[in-house]
Formats: structure tokens, C-alpha cells, sequence
């Protein structure tokens, strides 16, 4: 992160984001990880919220858990992030290669790789600021019409960037770059314990020839500076 200038949201357990706000100071935005409603609690994720010790509702990774983003078990974290207005980032994409059998996530659907599956969400909760984490890969004919319809969404480039082959990434990231989306996507690693995987990530936008020099320049940054309002997180309410 200091190698490439990187700030950004950093997620996880909350001992573990205490632990890393500690360590990377203004360079952080802290969020929480949510696997499944109740874990945390809402009540705890509220007070995390109103003491700004969490800035950033995510990941939400429930679709490990076999959930939808409509399950009604979720509502109350949707009513909460709208009701305080804290942006949530929601995997909607690909879990690890052969989860079920060989990382023993015996509840994710690949069908749950669904970007529709939102909409009720969205149209429930107008105000909600959602970023759809992996971009909803490979769904991409799902993922169009979903940022053509809700201005407020937007995604990023987790772990597609450095996981997927390189010619696949760019297909994918063009095809929302040439429907229009440019300034809807934010680059993100979502490396988890690889650090190396982050230079991966950020060559993979310097690379991609299609992306003119100022797209490239909003998916590194001024995108997520508008969606996450980074000047507003800076300073006190």
C-alpha cells in the first residue's frame, strides 16, 4: 500500500481492522465483515457505525452462506447502512475454485452470482450507496442493465484483477468500460493474505490498452473518492 500510494477500505473481524487502523491510520477507511445476519450482531455493527470506528459496511459475503441479497434475515443491516448512510460492498461473483468440495463452503450457489437478485434491495432502500464487490463476474449481461437502471451502484475489480486470467479480466472489465460505466468502477484487491497480489491487481488496469489514461485514473481513484466521499470520511460529522 505505501508502495503504490494506496488508500482505500480495508475489511475483516474487528479485532483485525482495530489491529490494521492501528498500523495504516488516515491510509484506512475501516469496515466489517459480515459472513452471515447475526455475526455481527446489528446492534453491534450500529454502534460500530455511530462511534465511526466503521466507516464501511463489508464485505458482505452472504452468498457463502447460501443467501440471496433479498433474504429477509438480511433486511436489518440494509435498513441500518440507508438509515445512517454507510456504503455496503456485497460479494456478488465468484468464490474460490471448487469451493464446496475443496474449501468446504458447502453453502455457496453459484446461481446466487447474480447481480439481479439486488434489485429488490435497491428498490426498497433508494438511498442505499452499494458497490457490488468482483463486479459480478462472469455475469456481465446481468451486471449492465443493473448500473443502467440504479445510479447509485457501482462496483470493483476484487480479486478478478489478479485471480482471473489477464485476457478474461480486461474482456470483462471492457465490456462495462464500452456500455458506458467507466466512472462506476473502483478498483479493489481483496487480497487477503497475498500482498504480492496487489501489484498483479494494479498492473492489471496500467495494462489494459482500451482505458484511456483518464478512465484509468477514475478506476484507480476518483471514483471511489466520490462514492465512498473520502474528504467526508476525513473530517468530523
Amino acid at each position: 500500500m505505501e508502495k503504490y500510494n494506496i488508500s482505500g477500505s480495508v475489511s475483516g473481524p474487528e479485532a483485525l481492522v482495530t489491529r490494521w487502523k492501528q498500523e495504516l491510520g488516515s491510509r484506512m477507511t475501516p469496515a466489517i465483515y459480515v459472513g452471515k445476519p447475526g455475526d455481527p450482531p446489528v446492534e453491534r455493527v450500529r454502534e460500530l457505525i455511530e462511534s465511526r470506528q466503521v466507516r464501511v459496511l463489508g464485505e458482505v459475503a452472504i452468498q457463502h452462506e447460501g443467501m440471496a441479497p433479498n433474504d429477509p434475515a438480511f433486511e436489518p443491516y440494509w435498513s441500518l447502512a440507508e438509515e445512517l448512510d454507510v456504503p455496503v460492498g456485497i460479494h456478488i461473483g465468484p468464490g474460490p475454485a471448487g469451493g464446496p468440495q475443496v474449501w468446504q463452503q458447502n453453502n455457496y450457489r453459484t446461481a446466487l452470482t447474480d447481480p439481479t437478485l439486488l434489485e429488490p434491495v435497491l428498490n426498497r432502500h433508494p438511498r442505499l450507496r452499494v458497490y457490488v464487490m468482483h463486479a459480478g463476474w462472469p455475469m456481465g449481461d446481468r451486471m449492465i442493465p443493473m448500473l443502467y437502471t440504479y445510479p447509485q451502484l457501482y462496483v470493483d475489480t476484487g480479486v478478478i484483477d489478479w485471480y482471473l486470467p489477464r485476457r478474461e479480466f480486461h474482456h470483462y472489465l471492457q465490456g462495462l468500460v464500452d456500455a458506458g460505466f467507466a466512472s462506476r468502477i473502483m478498483f479493489g484487491t481483496d487480497q487477503m493474505v497475498w500482498p504480492q497480489m496487489i501489484e498483479v491487481a494494479v498492473e492489471s488496469i496500467r495494462s489494459a490498452t482500451f482505458l484511456t489514461k483518464e478512465q484509468k485514473r477514475d478506476i484507480f481513484y476518483n471514483n471511489a473518492a466520490r462514492f465512498f466521499r473520502f474528504s467526508a470520511l476525513a473530517s468530523p460529522r
